[in-house]
Formats: structure tokens, sequence, C-alpha cells
């Protein structure tokens, strides 16, 4: 496995942590080093828990790639789509181990899981693209209107508002707030216990429950890339 990511077995689990000795940004690298990660787990692993480092889930794209041009933004954001959507249809139970910060494209990475446990402690989460002079991708969009409550929805989104993690379990980006040294021991817990329900079930069952919101941003992704206005362009 590549070296931003490290694999390994846990029984019958796949334990995969992004470390790329910074803040974990999803860089070509990232990502596909994630996709090789997701593809192992769903041939050998009943069940995968993604965690980040210690006080860094994931920032988001590599903000190097974002503002180095509208086309390389596109097409980092592009290449991301099909790692979020494969998370959030993979037919396995995934549980996110949020370790710290999770903003933009790491906040996404959070609601792409089943079971979601976050580290409590002075941590930032949410969607903050209009904060920082962009729109709000629909890939980001859906995902959001999927999982946030309808009340926290227009805040999360239109205002950026960035949640603690005690505002993130409210609003719907989390599922339950633990001390940080819980978190990994925590969701594996919760990976073995989803990992035993029956495969098949739980992958019907997972598209029942996504399946239209996955089709719908496939299909509307090349008409959203050419509608998105970027730092730049």
């Amino acid at each position: 496995m590549s070296e931003l990511v490290r694999y390994r077995m846990e029984g019958t689990t796949a334990v995969v942590e992004m470390d790329d000795g910074k803040a974990n940004a999803l860089s070509v690298a990232m990502i596909d080093a994630l996709l090789a990660a997701l593809t192992r787990a769903e041939g050998e692993a009943s069940a995968m828990v993604l965690a980040g480092r210690p006080e860094r889930f994931c920032a988001g794209f590599d903000l190097r790639v974002m503002m180095s041009g509208p086309e390389h933004a596109k097409a980092l954001l592009t290449r991301g789509s099909d790692l979020l959507m494969r998370l959030y249809g993979t037919p396995i139970p995934l549980v996110i181990a949020c370790t710290g910060h999770a903003l933009a494209g790491g906040a996404l990475v959070v609601l792409t899981g089943d079971l979601r446990i976050a580290a409590g402690g002075a941590f930032k989460i949410g969607l903050n693209e209009v904060a920082i002079g962009m729109p709000v991708p629909l890939l980001a969009m859906e995902l959001a209107r999927d999982r946030l409550t309808a009340a926290a929805l227009p805040r999360a989104t239109l205002m950026a508002h960035v949640h603690t993690p005690d505002e993130a379990l409210v609003s719907g980006y989390v599922d339950e707030v633990v001390p940080a040294a819980e978190v990994l021991p925590r969701a594996l817990a919760e990976a073995t216990r989803l990992g035993a329900l029956g495969r098949l079930p739980y992958r019907m069952t997972k598209e029942r429950l996504r399946g239209k919101t996955i089709t719908y941003i496939k299909e509307s992704m090349v008409s959203d890339m050419k509608a998105l206005a970027f730092p730049g362009a």
C-alpha cells in the first residue's frame, strides 16, 4: 500500500489510515491510494475503518492544485468524486474514525461513512467552500442533503459554517463524539459489529438507500464541472 495510506487487517476488518505527515490533503496520489485500499478491503474484509492521523482527519482537496487553474481544479474534483462515490456506495460497512480536522472534501469523506465516530476537542468539521470563494459543488450539496439534518443544511452549506465536533453531532456530520484516544477502538468495534451482518442484505439495502443520490451525482458531474466557477477563472 502507498506510503500515504497504511492498511492492515484487524480480524476481518480492514483498517485504513491516511497519513501524509501533514493535513492529509486529497491529492491525486492520496485519492489513488485510497481507491486501491478500498478495492482491497472489498475483496478481503467484512468491513472497513477509514481513519486519519492524530488531530488531522482530512483537509480536503489539495489547495495547490485547486488554486493552479480551473482545469486542474476540475480534474481533481472529478477524480475525487470517483473516490467519494465509491466510498458512499461500497458494499461493505464503512466506519469513519474522524481523528481531527475535516474540512471541505475532508468533511465529504466523513459524510460517506455508514457510521461516523469523531474525536472530541478543538477540531473543525465543515464545508467551507463559500468562505474561500467557491460555490459548493453539486456532489457536496447532495451528500450534505442526504446526511445532514434539514435544519442544519443551509447553515452548513450556504453560510459555510465550520462545526465543532459537538455541533457536528447535532447537525448530522457524525454519529458519536468520543475522547480522541477512543476513536479508533470505537470505530473498530462498530465495524466488527456491522461486518457480522449479512453482506448481501447489507449491500442491497445500501443500494436502495443511496442509489438514487449516487446516480444523480454521477449523471450531473460533467454539467456541474462546466458550471462551477473557481478562483482565478
